[in-house]
């Protein structure tokens, strides 16, 4: 388990570091991470399932601790990304970026959790993109 962990946290982490470099603008990379992100657990869908199961088990684990550790360098790399649209006037100063970040992730976390209780992956990439919409919206980036 732990090098499965291991490995889901490389993975992910690398992928939206690359994403967001690869992007122009502050809310095209975060934009990027999240597709990026939704992309990864459509190509592995055990993932979160098994994320889901070692997060049942009391205690704490290895596992558990490696995946605070990826949550803590994926909230970083948001936080910088938000930082800078607000920097760019890409979105408001007054941003609550914690709030915002929590948010981001939670939209992810919904998307999966539903896919994963109606049985279809692939649900998560059909409402993808129209959640991240509102997400925008919700931030204060209204174009």
């Amino acid at each position: 388990m732990e090098a499965v962990m291991s490995w889901v946290a490389d993975s992910i982490l690398n992928r939206i570091e690359t994403a967001a470099q690869n992007e122009s603008s502050p809310l095209a990379a975060l934009r990027a991470v999240f597709m990026t992100h939704i992309q990864f657990v459509f190509e592995n869908p055990g993932v979160p399932r098994l994320l889901l199961s070692e997060l049942q088990r009391p205690g704490i684990t290895k596992p558990k601790e490696q995946t605070k550790s990826m949550l803590t360098g994926y909230k970083t790399k948001l936080i910088q990304i938000l930082e800078t649209a607000i920097a760019r006037k890409e979105l408001p100063p007054e941003l609550d970026i914690k709030i915002a970040v929590v948010m981001f992730i939670g939209s992810i976390q919904g998307l999966v959790m539903q896919a994963l209780i109606a049985g279809d992956v692939s649900l998560i990439r059909r409402d993808a993109a129209g959640v991240f919409a509102i997400y925008l919206r919700g931030i204060g980036n209204n174009k």
